[in-house]
């Protein structure tokens, strides 16, 4: 078994607003406002104060409180994939009329 050492000046995450871009242009709108549950903590934070890992396939956030992966996002040529089983509730501010 071997392991890969990310190098000391290399970020490991960035914060939630990494994923204002793709999921922008596939929900049509700003979801860093959303707020998440985290399944495994049970903590609520905002989507840009989750911790984004990039070096995968897609997309992975995690929770900053307990680690766990609360969205992954994964784009295909032909679709977009995201999977929420880590967050018990994404909460949507609702726009004022």
């Amino acid at each position: 078994m071997s392991t890969t050492t990310v190098g000391a000046d290399d970020p490991h995450w960035v914060d939630g607003n990494a994923l204002a871009g793709p999921l922008g242009e596939i929900m049509g709108a700003d979801l860093t406002v959303a707020d998440l549950t985290c399944a495994g903590c049970r903590m609520t934070r905002p989507l840009a104060a989750m911790r984004v890992f990039a070096r995968a396939p897609g997309l992975v956030a995690r929770c900053p409180g307990c680690g766990d992966v609360v969205m992954r996002l994964v784009r295909t040529t032909a679709r977009a994939l995201v999977d929420l089983r880590g967050s018990l509730v994404v909460s949507l501010p609702l726009p004022r009329t």
